[in-house]
């Protein structure tokens, strides 16, 4: 198995705890999205462990691309941000497994051999969480922007970024602050971030 976090204490503790299962053996260890899907093109493990959120790509965007360039290995994504919208992002990519990092070790062993089996696990809160908040009302671009004003960036930036007009910019961010019944592009960007929606 791959096993993909950026934080290296967790990684450690995870591959170490994971090393005393007689059945899993970790063939490689990544700190990025980059270096994840690096390590799964050389190694091409059974099943990847992702953190959702990595450096230069984010577990869901791992996973989508191991699906093309990596198919045999089953992706799962572990996770202390565990959004309804993540979750579906997941799904839509073809992810076997979204557990939250609560998880025990014993539970997360249990929870790979079951991916590796080619069945799904998604926990039971998380699924409901997403159940309950429904669909994103946002667009792919209105999302798409309100990810890069995150950052707080002038929306001269923004539109530079997005090769788009000034203008149309702002349309698209008083959109989707609208749908989100916010007052301004930073809440309705920390209402999305909330909900996982981007």
């Amino acid at each position: 198995m791959l096993l993909a976090d950026d934080e290296h204490l967790i990684r450690g503790a995870l591959a170490a705890l994971l090393a005393l299962e007689d059945d899993l053996a970790i063939v490689a260890e990544a700190a990025s999205g980059p270096e994840a899907l690096a390590m799964a093109r050389a190694h091409h493990p059974d099943v990847a462990v992702l953190d959702l959120q990595m450096p230069g790509a984010d577990g869901v965007r791992v996973a989508a691309t191991l699906r093309e360039s990596v198919p045999e290995c089953r992706t799962m994504i572990v996770t202390s941000h565990g959004r309804p919208g993540h979750l579906k992002r997941a799904l839509a990519v073809g992810v076997r497994g979204f557990v939250p990092k609560t998880a025990s070790a014993e539970q997360l062993a249990e929870i790979i051999r079951t991916v590796h089996g080619g069945s799904r696990y998604v926990d039971p809160e998380l699924a409901a969480d997403a159940i309950s908040a429904g669909d994103s009302p946002l667009s792919a671009r209105e999302a798409e922007l309100l990810e890069l004003a995150g950052d707080g960036a002038p929306v001269a930036e923004i539109a530079k970024r997005a090769s788009l007009t000034q203008g149309t910019v702002r349309n698209y961010l008083s959109a989707a602050a609208a749908k989100l019944g916010a007052e301004n592009r930073h809440t309705a960007v920390r209402m999305a971030r909330e909900r996982g929606w981007i």
